[in-house]
């Protein structure tokens, strides 16, 4: 194990110290990829060396940088490097996260670092807490204790008996709401298409009387969406007005806040998020502003017995917990899983509550300062108002129209072309723009400003070409 191990923390080294270089090529096609990794069949296995040298070879042309200081595709953080050494003890040790008795410290890792998200968060502490993949995950368990929790109060046990005679629910989410929740709506027989969708602003939240123009509507206690950062504008619902509205009609709220919700861990932010605290679950991302490694999200539900009749599973050969232990699987769809817990709570012990809410600011403080320079270049138009870490633009006329498309992505392919930075494109009403999310802790103000350079040599060369 030893050459083996040493061999990998090696080749890991070498790449993160490389990464943020200017004069790196773009990554190789999905096409290229393939063909390197082909061959046939293995017959014979190889030397464990010889494979792990084969895999850091072959994988590194291929390799798009995440972790890089310059990388604005998604709202993703960069693998902190203490999240990533927890994530390598998590798999050495090999513990099965899904059973307090048989894991006892995954199970109170996730325990405790849940309680801490709660604090941070400023959310329900008797709420329940369960580690999953991401925020799809998470919206989907959810949107599964609301399900429950709704189809109980009329008599109705969806865990037991199915959807098929259920009485239905309604299904109340804002027209800009994030692809995530319509799939987790389709997972879980409610129907991406059978919903009630409600107008939004310009900036893609839900408005306060289209809201309450559906509740007029609605016949049982309904489901309502919501979303605290939206994707292309860093807009949150106003939570603060739609959800008492809401309330009164007996509704479940549910929030999709995948990274917005962390704007309650930072004092200077936290007005954006304000009344979420209000809803009835939440759902959010660790590998984004927490910046651990991938597949780490957080489900938080108030009703911790909606959450666990949703998700609970039990078996003769499972051990029970005892009172006052939880069970980690009992709040998630997975029984065999990572110990997700351990780069968690690394990470949150790391950063501390300052940490946590300094790193939101400066990404805040760096996508304004990265619209404002923008918007400054003749063509150039920023379509959103930045009041959190994304950046909507759009070059060339800022009306909808084809030019304005052409142009644009045309901008965006040779940003990626001279790879001096990452952004990718998008649609925006009716749009074509480039989206820029600021989350990474490796973006610095001096980073961000040689991408800016690069963006605008990329238009500049469009604009004259």
């Amino acid at each position: 194990m030893k050459p083996l191990f040493a061999s990998a923390l090696r080749r890991a080294l070498d790449y993160r110290q490389g990464v943020g270089a200017p004069d790196q090529s773009p990554p190789q096609s999905l096409a290229e990829a393939i063909a390197a990794f082909s061959g046939p069949t293995p017959e014979a296995g190889e030397p464990a060396l010889q494979v792990i040298d084969a895999l850091d070879r072959l994988a590194r042309p291929g390799l798009r940088e995440l972790v890089g200081p310059r990388f604005f595709g998604w709202v993703i953080g960069a693998s902190h490097p203490v999240g990533v050494a927890a994530d390598w003890l998590t798999s050495a040790w090999g513990q099965n996260a899904g059973n307090a008795l048989r894991t006892p410290a995954a199970s109170a890792a996730v325990a405790v670092a849940g309680k801490w998200l709660l604090d941070l968060q400023d959310l329900p502490r008797e709420a329940s807490v369960g580690f999953v993949t991401g925020a799809t995950l998470a919206n989907f368990v959810g949107l599964a204790a609301a399900r429950g929790a709704l189809l109980r109060n009329a008599g109705w046990y969806v865990e037991a008996d199915g959807l098929f005679g259920a009485p239905p629910i309604e299904v109340l989410i804002g027209d800009d709401a994030h692809a995530t929740v319509f799939a987790a709506l389709r997972y879980l027989g409610l129907g991406e298409r059978r919903v009630t969708r409600l107008a939004t602003d310009t900036e893609g939240r839900i408005l306060p009387e289209a809201l309450a123009a559906a509740l007029d509507d609605v016949h049982s206690p309904p489901l309502l969406i919501l979303q605290a950062g939206q994707l292309h504008t860093g807009a949150f619902d106003p939570a603060a007005r739609l959800i008492p509205q809401a309330k009164a009609k007996g509704a479940w709220v549910h929030l999709d806040g995948a990274f917005g919700l962390w704007a309650r861990a930072c004092p200077s932010r936290a007005d954006l998020a304000a009344g979420f605290e209000s809803a009835d679950s939440w759902a959010t991302d660790g590998h984004k502003w927490l910046q651990t490694p991938y597949d780490c999200g957080y489900v938080i539900v108030r009703d911790a017995d909606a959450h666990r009749r949703a998700m609970g599973i039990t078996a003769s050969y499972l051990p029970v917990a005892g009172a006052g232990e939880r069970d980690p699987s009992h709040f998630v769809p997975e029984q065999s899983r990572r110990a997700w817990g351990f780069a968690t709570w690394a990470m949150l012990r790391h950063l501390g509550r300052s940490g946590i809410a300094a790193l939101v600011e400066r990404h805040c403080r760096i996508a304004a300062r990265m619209a404002e320079r923008l918007s400054r270049e003749p063509g150039v138009s920023v379509l959103n108002d930045v009041g959190l870490n994304q950046v909507a633009v759009r070059f060339g006329p800022a009306a909808p129209g084809a030019v304005g498309d052409r142009l644009t992505l045309e901008t965006v392919r040779r940003i990626q072309a001279d790879n001096q930075c990452f952004a990718g494109e998008a649609r925006w009403r009716a749009r074509a723009i480039m989206r820029l999310s600021v989350s990474s802790m490796a973006t610095t103000p001096e980073e961000a400003e040689r991408a800016c350079d690069a963006i605008l040599a990329a238009w500049r060369a469009v604009r004259e070409s």
